[in-house]
């Protein structure tokens, strides 16, 4: 009869849904090691610690590490730019880099994603992302969901939340607490914005300045505006793990911090004992052309950019003075662009930016 009322007509296509599984099986299986089990069907992952060598000769007292991360508003870039293959390396970047701060190798991966209505096209080039950033972090996709839900969610709106599972040595997870006077602050490169701050970004851009996702800006070069606030959070995983290989073992490390939402001044001293605190020189690192952008078009106080944004430096290390340079040029051989940017002295766990 007609007048029979169906999901489908209440918003929810179910052969959308079946078509995005499809869609996806390559971009999630190619992440997979030899420690992800094979379960057709199951309704949830296996990951296996066992049959592996690697792990038994790394592991013998092992911790396993959780973090569950979003993207926040900048997914309404992604949504107006019609583009959406970048947000997929944020969702994991976000997880992954906050783990490897306690020195942990990430293991697997998770990922939500909701929307009003399920474009398989769109999911598939998501997820895809979500699935290239995973295999550059050495973890792997082992299960996600999918949620349709008008009348949650505005036309052509979606979120995204990540979950990364980890794990490190109890003897060689990096807690802080060590960090002490005259210790060297090392800080890794970001490739931008990363994925915090964008609801001030949106106001100084298309609220305050009338400015286009399209606009083209002299000082940022050729890309159109939305391109550059699209550019993905980096992944630390292979060249901070690379560093930690080779100078953990001396407990060389001392803290390190993932610099997100609260700047520098807002994370660096979550990791550092009570009586220490960080001083940094302000000119010490190249700066992304998009920060001083934001700050003349705001105009917003100095104070305020590095309470909010990254400011070009997108993750924190503090060493010892003997290994510092040593760890410059670890990150550097893994293609990573890093400086000494300050150093720990005796205070009150804050941050000096001068």
């Amino acid at each position: 009869m007609s007048g029979y009322l169906t999901y489908e007509s209440s918003g929810v296509n179910i052969e959308a849904n079946d078509e995005m599984v499809e869609r996806i099986k390559g971009s999630v299986g190619s992440t997979f090691g030899p420690r992800v089990m094979d379960l057709h069907g199951g309704f949830a992952g296996l990951f296996s610690l066992e049959d592996s060598e690697k792990f038994a000769k790394n592991y013998k007292n092992p911790v396993l590490v959780s973090c569950t991360d979003g993207v926040g508003t900048k997914v309404l870039l992604a949504k107006d730019m019609g583009r959406f293959d970048t947000v997929g390396q944020d969702l994991v970047a976000m997880s992954v880099n906050d783990m490897i701060v306690l020195g942990a190798e990430p293991l697997f991966f998770l990922d939500y994603l909701a929307a009003d209505k399920l474009k398989p096209e769109k999911v598939a080039v998501l997820v895809e992302g979500i699935a290239s950033a995973c295999r550059e972090a050495g973890c792997s996709l082992i299960g996600g969901e999918t949620a349709e839900m008008p009348g949650i969610y505005a036309k052509d709106d979606f979120d995204m939340a990540g979950f990364a599972v980890g794990v490190v040595e109890k003897d060689r997870i990096v807690k802080g607490q060590s960090a002490e006077p005259g210790d060297v602050i090392i800080g890794l490169s970001s490739s931008g914005v990363h994925s915090n701050g964008y609801s001030l970004v949106r106001n100084i851009c298309f609220n305050k300045a009338r400015l286009t996702l399209d606009s083209r800006i002299d000082s940022l070069g050729a890309k159109k505006l939305g391109d550059v606030l699209l550019e993905p959070t980096k992944l630390y995983v292979k060249p901070v793990l690379a560093v930690l290989e080779e100078l953990a073992a001396v407990s060389e490390v001392k803290a390190m911090a993932h610099i997100t939402g609260g700047g520098l001044a807002g994370n660096i001293p979550r990791v550092l004992p009570e009586n220490s605190k960080a001083v940094i020189e302000r000119n010490s690192w190249d700066k992304p052309d998009i920060f001083p952008f934001l700050q003349k078009t705001g105009p917003v106080e100095e104070s305020e950019m590095y309470r909010v944004f990254n400011m070009g430096i997108g993750f924190v290390m503090v060493l010892s003075p003997q290994k510092a340079d040593r760890a410059v040029e670890i990150l550097s051989e893994n293609g990573e662009k890093a400086w000494k940017i300050g150093n720990i002295r005796e205070g009150s766990r804050e941050v000096v930016i001068k």
